[in-house]
């Protein structure tokens, strides 16, 4: 693949991932934005003990926003292998229809070129066989192996991020647990150990709330990543089983 086509399609993957990416910062803004206000004039207005989800943001620091920011890119990660690694994504029918009606015809040059023309799980193996016809069936078979091998990595990449973005998450979080609980130790010796509960509090909040926060995204992308995983070997597997079929007319008689 060359410097051209990686580019076009790191920009595609980007531009996929824009609007969701976008979508998360409204949300973030929009929950926010009663925190913010009380700062301003409408702050004589509302009581102190108000609790709202603007507000907890705001409450739980710079690594509160942070794992916001991850759950945003873990959403959008979800909504775009969800979309991308489907079955009829990795396999679309009627290119497993057009493909067997080629090789029922002996028509591989069009095969070829099909699976050249239609990128995907499916065309990428099938191609890398059909590259073999005319060799002995075990180099056709290693071939398709081999292909099959090296895109099911590639796809098992893809929802890596999930699993990344599930470990972070509570580290962080746990960051955020240590940094709110040395701000109110700090707060205790700085005051001489006078310090009443009122001044301990916001270290305190910030610490369960960052631990609150990281557990939250955790739990739900954790999920998704083995839901999407196991959803992807049987994909693969069954994809491999559709391919293998294709060639199966090349296996010597009694072998």
């Amino acid at each position: 693949m060359d410097f051209q086509s990686i580019r076009s399609r790191m920009k595609t993957q980007f531009f996929s991932y824009l609007p969701f990416l976008l979508l998360g910062v409204v949300a973030i803004f929009v929950f926010a934005a009663p925190a913010f206000a009380q700062d301003g004039g409408a702050a004589a207005t509302t009581k102190p003990d108000d609790l709202t989800i603007g507000k907890l943001i705001k409450d739980s620091g710079i690594f509160g926003w942070l794992i916001i920011l991850l759950s945003v890119v873990a959403l959008a990660l979800v909504i775009e292998n969800f979309i991308s690694l489907k079955r009829d994504k990795l396999a679309p029918p009627e290119l497993i229809d057009e493909i067997q009606a080629l090789f029922d015809e002996d028509q591989f040059q069009e095969a070829m070129e099909l699976c050249e023309n239609e990128p995907s799980f499916l065309t990428r193996v099938a191609g890398a066989g059909i590259a073999k016809i005319g060799h002995s069936f075990e180099v056709i078979e290693k071939s398709i192996e081999e292909m099959g091998d090296e895109e099911a990595v590639k796809l098992h990449q893809k929802i890596g991020w999930l699993s990344l973005i599930s470990n972070v998450a509570p580290m962080m979080g746990l960051l955020g647990t240590v940094s709110g609980m040395v701000l109110a130790f700090n707060t205790i010796a700085t005051s001489g150990g006078q310090a009443n509960p009122a001044d301990l509090a916001n270290g305190i909040s910030q610490a369960l709330l960052t631990t609150l926060f990281g557990l939250v995204v955790a739990i739900p992308v954790t999920a998704a990543f083995a839901y999407m995983r196991n959803n992807l070997i049987r994909s693969v597997i069954e994809v491999g089983a559709i391919v293998e079929d294709l060639f199966e007319r090349f296996r010597p008689e009694g072998a």
